[in-house]
């Protein structure tokens, strides 16, 4: 049983790529969680996507044993934490269980917009903030003006900022030094009824659903009934553990500690993250305060290219259900695509990633559709409805006004780039805030429709900026826009799955675009093929699909030019008669081109 006062619980928070993980490396190594045989990069990386992009998904935790300088044993929680805006969440869940927070600055990139972010949540958590600079052994590396631009940025004390390289292991003895020193104990009851928050649940093909708590007061242990307060399930406790990374059973989790719970849950429905575990024997008054729930903000349908696949594509999004908490899906049809799923992610990032872990681990082949943001309807008799897919909106005379998510992003960019990024904003309809310096660094705040940029924005930003501008946003409310449904129509027939709902300025340029490229992918037939951008009946753009030609006359060799003539009248006839009846089969390869029209 270890005293509260030699706990820390605390996570590692960055911008991406300044090195939260390797850091994580470095103190697992250092208080000998894994022996050196056993220690490779990115330990707490095991999704094959995060080592492959170099990227934290999933925030992991491990506890290390670490004796300070003092001869005290302590026990420390880390949890690495992904830094992606869209993933956010995974941040917030894991700011909920600790008590402090390893700030991560890149000594030679300085603040980024996700570190703002990142700092603002561990503070409305109370937390304790130890600024560390990485990666001090660079050529390029400042960490004098960095440390300045934390304070001016931020505005916390950065002057005994740990300097380190997570990379080379020098100065991380002193992180380590600094957690135990400078971060706060957790507080609890060991005597009082059990309360545990649920930070993470995920799903083991052998075990079932196993939750990752932070238990806040109380003990849990083999043997004790526990009752999830959100559903009222009940279940028996199989085992209790740790990770060291490697999974280790212990008698007991105390307060103030981090642990998995195994109890046999059969689905992760049953486990609502953030819930509150409780002692069916001897309940706690009340759940503790849990954290928002994640609100999906990007939709787009995912639809199995061979329709045999419907019931294992269902069983797939089950199971990674299991894993993520903040996606969610339904099912749907579409007459060009068949069945399957809309699904709700929390921005494109998080989409992309989905849809290859459903391709990779699940093998299956997708076709996704054009990503949208939840409207707002306002109707004439006075009701409220959401629109998640353009395909199912009502007749525009029902409607009153139409209202639309806009978010406030923050964007960190060099001085010589920013005029690009300011045209790329007001490209997008967007309002600037303000405009600020740090260092030789511009901060723009601008507010921008929420369909703008889950489009690809963030690739613009990323190119016009070549790289350096950083980028992160905040969902504000909504407003009300001048929005119109876009409809495609091929051969007169609308196809589904490419409408989508864009502002009225950029409507005909859009739809013209879409025709070019629908154009140049549709197979040619025996007949044209007319392919139509459309707003309501009014067509705004047309391109046409000239026909095959087979040549009939050329059996006719010399001889009469009227029976040349009589053939070709057939064939004219015969072409009318199909276009009439022909129906236009597009390649799902068309779609998946067309749907990818914005990064042309």
């Amino acid at each position: 049983m270890t005293d509260l006062a030699h706990i820390r619980n605390f996570a590692i928070i960055a911008h991406i790529d300044h090195g939260k993980s390797t850091l994580a490396d470095r103190l697992i190594q250092i208080c000998g969680g894994l022996t050196d045989r056993e220690m490779r990069e990115q330990v707490l990386d095991n999704m094959e996507l995060e080592r492959e992009r170099g990227i934290t998904i999933k925030a992991q935790t491990v506890r290390l044993d670490y004796t300070a300088k003092d001869g005290q044993q302590y026990e420390l929680n880390l949890i690495d934490t992904p830094g992606h805006v869209d993933f956010a969440y995974e941040v917030s869940r894991s700011l909920a269980a600790c008590e402090g927070s390893l700030l991560v600055v890149d000594a030679t990139q300085g603040v980024e917009a996700q570190t703002l972010a990142n700092v603002y949540q561990a503070i409305d958590n109370n937390h304790e903030i130890v600024p560390v600079l990485n990666k001090v052994d660079l050529p390029a590396a400042e960490p004098d003006r960095i440390k300045q631009q934390i304070e001016d940025v931020i505005g916390l004390d950065a002057s005994d900022a740990v300097e380190i390289s997570a990379k080379t292991g020098m100065g991380v003895p002193d992180v380590l030094e600094a957690l135990v020193q400078r971060l706060p104990p957790p507080t609890g009851e060991r005597d009082a009824p059990l309360q545990a928050l649920l930070v993470d649940s995920w799903y083991d093909p052998y075990l079932g659903v196993i939750t990752l708590v932070r238990v806040k007061n109380g003990v849990v242990r083999k043997g004790m009934r526990i009752r999830m307060m959100a559903n009222d399930s009940v279940y028996d406790v199989d085992d209790v553990g740790i990770f060291k990374p490697k999974k280790m059973k212990v008698d007991e989790l105390g307060p103030g500690q981090i642990g998995y719970i195994n109890a046999a849950i059969k689905t992760v429905a049953d486990c609502q993250v953030g819930d509150t575990i409780i002692d069916d024997r001897n309940p706690a008054a009340g759940p503790l305060p849990g954290f928002k729930p994640s609100v999906p903000v990007v939709f787009c349908s995912l639809f199995p290219v061979d329709a045999a696949d419907f019931e294992h594509l269902r069983e797939s999004l089950g199971r990674l259900r299991l894993n993520d908490a903040s996606f969610a899906f339904e099912a749907e049809s579409s007459p060009a695509l068949g069945f399957g799923f809309r699904c709700g992610f929390l921005g494109l990032l998080h989409l992309e990633i989905v849809q290859e872990r459903l391709e990779r681990e699940f093998n299956l082949d997708l076709i996704a559709t054009a990503p949208s943001v939840v409207y707002r309807l306002h109707m004439n008799d006075g009701s409220i409805k959401e629109l998640h897919n353009p395909a199912d909106m009502p007749d525009v005379v029902k409607i009153a006004k139409i209202e639309e998510p806009w978010i406030k992003a923050t964007i960190f960019v060099p001085d010589e780039y920013l005029g690009s990024i300011l045209k790329l904003c007001e490209d997008r309809r967007g309002q600037q805030q303000e405009l600020t310096y740090a260092g030789a660094r511009a901060m723009v705040v601008y507010r921008l429709p929420l369909n703008e940029v889950v489009f690809d924005f963030y690739d613009r930003l990323k190119s016009v900026s070549r790289g350096y501008a950083s980028f992160d946003y905040a969902i504000e409310g909504y407003e009300e826009g001048d929005l119109v449904k876009l409809s495609i129509l091929v051969n007169l027939e609308p196809v589904d799955a490419l409408s989508m709902i864009v502002h009225r300025s950029q409507a005909e340029p859009r739809g013209r675009a879409l025709c070019a490229r629908l154009k140049d992918l549709i197979p040619r037939q025996l007949f044209k093929i007319a392919i139509q951008a459309a707003i309501g009946a009014k067509v705004i753009a047309r391109e046409t699909v000239s026909a095959m030609r087979k040549d009939v006359t050329a059996k006719c060799y010399g001889g009469d030019i009227t029976r040349k003539k009589k053939l070709l009248e057939k064939q004219k006839e015969g072409k009318k008669k199909m276009r009439t009846f022909g129906k236009v089969e597009i390649p799902q390869s068309a779609f998946i081109a067309a749907l990818k029209m914005g990064e042309g």
